[in-house]
């Protein structure tokens, strides 16, 4: 009897103990390292900030791919400021993959001639020293905003009631590969038909040029009137141990009207109710070689 006391007691401390866990991953832990990492850039400048927060394997797009590190280790220290806030935000249940995305403002003079805005959008990864890393940075330029969109943060959903929870990275690859492959193949058959069956229905579109534009029917009334077709490529992704949360990037040719550019993409993928990868946030930037 003492034998199943003790069992019992146990027990109700490693249930104890994980739940305190899933209650301790909220989404105010990305905020907080989006924030300190703003202090960072206004104490020790850009180059300074960036390769403090970065992940060993964090990349940005300068045009292309490439690591934080190698970037910044290999340019001089950048002059003029820049602040920014994250305006959305959301964290898996696991606490080992993050998203934020809001608008920035980058000023090099005194006057107002000298800023330029635009939106940011960054992939968080729990690092070897259990704080959040800078994976992926992208951002676009448009005009100075004529309002302040709201916070929009979300707590992270228990994705046991979704899916099965997996430690294994490279099967999750896999599936978030070829996803992201599966949606591109759709844009190429038809753009707009694409965003209305993978689109989340808060799902959040970033062009540039353009302020975000929030969910699927808005984001297709812009395809259409902007005559935008797309063709993409994947080049890698990766998932959160609790499923719930996914990213991917790649390149892609897009078509505007007559026009034709290359951009580099970066998607952020949320699990529904019915095990299916949504969009929950797209951007596309520009490539424009310096």
């Amino acid at each position: 009897m003492k034998h199943h006391l003790l069992y019992s007691l146990i027990a109700l401390v490693f249930v104890h103990t994980a739940l305190a866990q899933k209650q301790a991953v909220t989404v105010n832990t990305v905020i907080e390292a989006e924030n300190n990492f703003n202090q960072l850039v206004a104490a020790k400048g850009i180059k300074g900030g960036f390769l403090e927060v970065a992940d060993p394997e964090g990349i940005v797009f300068k045009p292309n791919a490439v690591k934080i590190t190698d970037f910044y280790n290999n340019i001089a220290m950048q002059a003029g400021s820049l602040t920014w806030h994250p305006q959305f935000a959301r964290i898996a249940l696991s606490g080992d993959l993050a998203v934020t995305a809001g608008p920035y403002m980058y000023q090099n003079g005194s006057n107002d001639t000298d800023k330029v805005f635009g939106e940011y959008v960054s992939v968080w990864h729990l690092g070897a020293d259990n704080k959040l890393k800078l994976l992926i940075d992208l951002g676009i330029q448009h005009p100075e905003p004529e309002s302040v969109e709201k916070d929009d943060y979300a707590e992270p959903v228990d994705t046991t009631k979704v899916s099965t929870a997996s430690q294994d990275p490279f099967n999750g690859k896999k599936i978030i590969m070829a996803t992201d492959n599966a949606f591109n193949y759709a844009m190429s058959e038809s753009t707009l038909a694409s965003y209305n069956e993978f689109m989340a229905p808060q799902g959040r579109y970033y062009f540039p040029g353009f302020e975000p534009i929030m969910g699927p029917k808005a984001v297709m009334k812009f395809i259409n009137n902007e005559a935008i077709s797309v063709s993409a490529e994947t080049t890698s992704a990766g998932r959160s141990a609790s499923n719930d949360l996914a990213y991917s990037y790649g390149t892609a040719r897009i078509k505007k009207g007559l026009l034709v550019s290359n951009y580099n993409y970066v998607r952020i993928w949320q699990v529904d109710k019915d095990h299916r990868w949504n969009v929950l946030l797209e951007i596309f930037s520009a490539i424009e070689n310096d």
